[in-house]
């Protein structure tokens, strides 16, 4: 019988809505308003006013200016002469290929650097997979790979598709 419920139904969907009512009634109270635990009340716009969260932010961005690629450049080529261990030079990867540009030739030639000085292999792989995902276009891929033809020969890195994965 298509009408029929049994006995459970209909105990579970009379008491549905007051469970309803009450979970609607918690979710449509303001954000801000005051909360009671306990004794105490916690008013959470008194800890936190908008306006001076918004001046910390403002000031806090406005204190760094525009940095030019030349000095990025510089930047990360130094960060990667100094790695020592592979955490640092997988966090230096991925704060390079973080940002919205292709890293120069430079940079990538000083990370299969680092990566040969701490001796990870895998990294070494993986900077070529960062690089040609940045490059976007086939192209520009090619000419960073004749760029650093030498020292890839010398290290011995291989990229993915050179090592058929």
């Amino acid at each position: 019988m298509y009408g029929h419920q049994d006995h459970q139904t209909r105990d579970w969907r009379r008491k549905s809505p007051d469970r309803r009512s009450l979970f609607h009634a918690h979710l449509s109270r303001p954000l801000g308003d005051s909360w009671t635990t306990r004794d105490r009340s916690i008013d959470t716009r008194d800890q936190y006013p908008l306006s001076t969260m918004d001046n910390q932010i403002r000031n806090y961005s406005s204190e760094h200016g525009e940095e030019t690629f030349e000095h990025f450049t510089e930047r990360f080529v130094k960060f990667f002469d100094n790695v020592d261990d592979v955490f640092e030079l997988q966090r230096g990867l991925n704060n390079a290929f973080g940002y919205d540009l292709v890293p120069s030739p430079s940079v990538i030639a000083a990370a299969l650097k680092a990566s040969r000085r701490v001796d990870d292999y895998a990294t070494a792989v993986r900077v070529f997979e960062g690089l040609k995902v940045k490059a976007g276009s086939d192209a520009l891929y090619k000419q960073y790979l004749d760029e650093l033809a030498p020292l890839k020969n010398e290290l011995g890195v291989q990229t993915k598709e050179e090592l058929g994965l």
